[in-house]
């Protein structure tokens, strides 16, 4: 899901950054009107949705749901970013004959690495952390995620209730978080020391 939600908004900031079109603007306001949309608000049409395309309680529905949430912020921020990008690189590459897809694979998605790179940690964790969304389309246990099963746990019979087991789902759960912010943020500090050299 983070990479499906990087690629498609990466390549839709672009078109919008990058050509002119008709409703170019028009496209902009409805992207922006929808960060005043509370997320509780799309519990029904995301429930919807997910029993139109026969996916309920299934992989694909998270896949789906994820792959589609967060839209509007990383669409801006990388949007923003490509304003920062000089044209004379992409207007280069036109010169020398490249068409527009490998232009955008060769030259600019290897610029913008860093703002891809936060987006895609802002992506896993909302993903990885949520927990309303899955408990509303997955019901089959082997399916369920790890914010769901600490929940179970914490919520189980206090009698029998074992707060070890609760520590171990919670640290197994913080590992790959801390697992993909370290992979990624060589791409940051990268793009930090970049930004930094003027000249």
């Amino acid at each position: 899901s983070v990479v499906i939600s990087i690629l498609t908004i990466s390549m839709s900031a672009y078109v919008v950054a990058r050509m002119d079109f008709k409703g170019k603007a028009l496209v902009n306001m409805m992207l922006a009107a929808t960060l005043f949309i509370p997320a509780t608000s799309l519990t029904y049409p995301v429930y919807n949705l997910v029993n139109r395309l026969g996916i309920y309680d299934t992989r694909a529905a998270l896949i789906l749901i994820y792959s589609c949430s967060g839209i509007a912020v990383s669409f801006f921020v990388i949007k923003n970013y490509y304003d920062n990008v000089p044209r004379e690189l992409e207007e280069a590459a036109r010169i020398d004959g490249s068409p527009e897809f490998t232009t955008f694979n060769m030259i600019v998605l290897p610029i913008i690495k860093p703002a891809l790179a936060v987006q895609a940690i802002f992506t896993f964790v909302s993903s990885w952390n949520n927990y309303f969304t899955p408990a509303l389309i997955i019901k089959t246990k082997e399916l369920k995620t790890l914010p769901i099963l600490i929940a179970q746990l914490r919520s189980s019979d206090w009698l029998k209730f074992d707060l070890g087991q609760v520590y171990m789902m919670i640290a197994l759960s913080i590992l790959p978080v801390i697992i993909v912010y370290l992979c990624l943020s060589k791409f940051i500090i990268r793009g930090v020391a970049v930004g930094s050299v003027k000249e």
